[in-house]
């Protein structure tokens, strides 16, 4: 057993310090990013992604978040027919990233909807604790499977494992254990990492690599969002913030959507039949009020990110982590 005495940082902790700038208004400050990937086609987009929640991560979210060139992580209980639809239809310029987990069966859905549609280009491998064996030579199994597609792939919260994955072919590192509002790992387990410096910590491991790092979790206000992509994440993933949009899907009330963590007992209940003997629920659930359409609550965040780059004197999102200080006030 041993300490890590470091101070460790989660959102709250921090605000980011305003500098003297000569950078025009918010208005021309450029959010979209455009990423060369060493295994893929280069894109550009605006690097939000809606989380696989099977409320959030719907097709009707991927379709209109795709008008504002943001992107959706599809959750993992569509049917393959449903799915060949579903990508068989939509353009290039549609975002959507498959999610799988690591089952076998998980592998046998992907490759028989490659096979009816032909492509994949966005895949995302999704499973809570990201440090197995099992998960690494699931990966490398799918990259090779894949060579040109982009691969995303966690969740991890530290440097030597963020650095694994992205050696062994993965692209985006999904990084965070246990900050997502709909979660209960840190409170079920002991298990964790405080968010702001795992997106740190993770980021500089990640990009001295070459890879890249997907902030995963933590994210309530757009004030939240800034501090990830001023703490060098690259992309930005959203559940609880999105839920609750009239893209969602699910058991709607008068009083709003219920939305709940996949590893919740309502979501095992579900779809694996109840929680297992060995096991322990690790997701909550609740009642999020509808919020409207998504589009709303986007305008919201990228214009919480205009005007933080103004605030530091970034002219795009890019180079917002690269102007970004950080002030420790508790």
């Amino acid at each position: 057993m041993r300490i890590e005495e470091g101070i460790k940082l989660d959102f709250d902790d921090v605000l980011i310090r305003p500098k003297r700038s000569d950078a025009p208004s918010r208005k021309s400050v450029e959010l979209l990013r455009t990423f060369k990937l060493s295994n893929s086609r280069q894109f550009t987009c605006l690097p939000i992604i809606a989380a696989n929640l099977d409320t959030v991560g719907t097709f009707a979210m991927s379709l209109a978040l795709a008008k504002q060139k943001a992107c959706c992580a599809l959750h993992k209980f569509y049917s393959l027919d449903d799915l060949e639809y579903f990508y068989s239809r939509i353009p290039e310029s549609v975002f959507s990233f498959y999610t799988l987990g690591i089952k076998e069966a998980d592998l046998v859905k992907l490759t028989t909807l490659t096979a009816r549609t032909g492509r994949l280009n966005l895949i995302c491998i999704d499973v809570a604790n990201g440090y197995t064996k099992y998960f690494v030579n699931k990966v490398k199994t799918i990259r090779e499977l894949y060579p040109n597609s982009v691969l995303m792939a966690g969740n991890v919260a530290t440097p030597e494992m963020v650095q694994e994955l992205i050696l062994e072919g993965v692209d985006i590192v999904k990084v965070g254990i246990g900050p997502g509002s709909h979660c209960k790992t840190r409170l079920v387990t002991g298990v964790g990492y405080p968010q702001l410096s795992a997106i740190l910590e993770c980021a500089d491991a990640a990009h001295g690599l070459n890879g890249l790092v997907c902030a995963d979790g933590g994210c309530r206000t757009p004030g939240d969002v800034a501090k990830a992509f001023g703490a060098g994440a690259d992309f930005v993933m959203l559940g609880g913030m999105l839920a609750g949009v009239q893209e969602c899907e699910g058991k709607w009330t008068k009083e709003g959507l219920q939305v709940y963590g996949m590893s919740s007992q309502e979501a095992q209940d579900k779809y694996s039949g109840g929680v297992p003997e060995y096991a322990t629920s690790e997701g909550r659930c609740s009642i999020v009020p509808a919020k409207g359409p998504v589009s709303n609550v986007l305008a919201e965040i990228t214009g919480g990110l205009r005007s933080a780059c103004s605030y530091v004197g970034a002219r795009s999102l890019k180079d917002f982590s690269k102007c970004c200080s950080f002030v420790r006030i508790r």
